[in-house]
């Protein structure tokens, strides 16, 4: 059984930084953000800006992600919504502050179409001494920088497990 990362924002900031740089190494970040999260990988955004509690991803209008009224379906923008949401997160949570979505609410405010850029900017507490729930905004423009769709993501973040950190 794999074991969780005890501090998965500073692995996210040093592949980050690792990677960014080199041809290529945004889309290799965000294919390996993608197989860490199979589902949040499948609809192929890319991310291109991350720092602490900070996140950027680009989603390309293709086929793949289009409904039939030839706008970007709505379960993708909340997709999209989701993983910026949660790098930016990750990367600015104390260590071994854990955190899941609980819920989403979004609202779609006007038909996706175009390279569509998602941002969020997250705020996290600096110690998590019981579970809690944090909301953290995403953001969806267009490319004529047009509000797509505003997305409040729900995540329950939980303090370190102490049995897991004495077994280290």
């Amino acid at each position: 059984m794999p074991r969780a990362n005890p501090a998965p924002g500073r692995l996210l900031l040093r592949n980050w930084e690792r990677l960014s740089g080199l041809p290529f190494g945004k889309r290799l970040f965000s294919w390996a953000v993608g197989r860490a999260a199979p589902y949040t990988g499948s609809v192929g955004g890319v991310y291109t800006d991350v720092r602490p509690g900070y996140a950027r991803v680009e989603l390309r209008d293709r086929k793949a992600v289009r409904n039939h009224l030839a706008s970007v379906h709505a379960v993708a923008l909340v997709n999209l919504a989701e993983m910026t949401s949660g790098v930016a997160l990750m990367t600015a949570l104390p260590p071994g502050v854990r955190g899941i979505v609980t819920g989403l609410s979004i609202d779609y405010l006007k038909k996706a179409r175009g390279t569509l850029v998602c941002t969020t900017t997250a705020q996290a507490p600096t110690h998590v001494s019981e579970p809690i729930t944090h909301d953290v905004q995403a953001d969806i423009v267009n490319a004529d920088g047009d509000l797509v769709a505003r997305c409040l993501v729900h995540w329950r973040l939980s303090p370190p497990d102490p049995a897991r950190e004495t077994a280290r």
